[in-house]
């Protein structure tokens, strides 16, 4: 599934919850009826700002639209995908970003800002 599949598909889903019509949403967002339906069927890909006001249009905030969409997105995932890992959990092969570290005033130029920390080895691992 695309993100802008899913995006469409969580927005479809809490207006036809409210039972609301496409045309009622679309004139509250300030956005064209046809290009809503668009977005809504995961043929468009809408900007942050038609995001922002289709949410506020569905008194639907962007960070739960988004929760929503992360959900979908990663239970329709084949398991291991981004690891690679064949039969390892999503959560135990997901990549995590380190914060930039401060940069000494003696560390070269080419010195990894932000490294990417590779979990793969600790995939078949359980946690209490």
């Amino acid at each position: 599934m695309k993100l802008r599949e899913a995006v469409g598909e969580a927005l479809r889903r809490r207006r036809r919850a409210q039972g609301r019509t496409l045309r009622e949403v679309a004139d509250a967002a300030g956005v064209s009826l046809t290009y809503l339906s668009e977005v809504e069927r995961g043929r468009k890909e809408a900007s942050s700002e038609v995001l922002e006001a289709v949410c506020a249009a569905l008194r639907l905030g962007l960070a739960e639209l988004f929760f929503e969409v992360a959900e979908t997105l990663a239970l329709a995932e084949p398991v291991g995908v981004s690891g690679g890992m064949p039969g390892a959990e999503p959560s135990a092969v997901v990549g995590f970003l380190v914060p930039p570290r401060p940069r000494a005033a003696a560390a070269p130029a080419s010195a990894p800002v932000a490294p990417v920390l590779d979990l793969r080895a600790f995939a078949g691992r359980r946690t209490a």
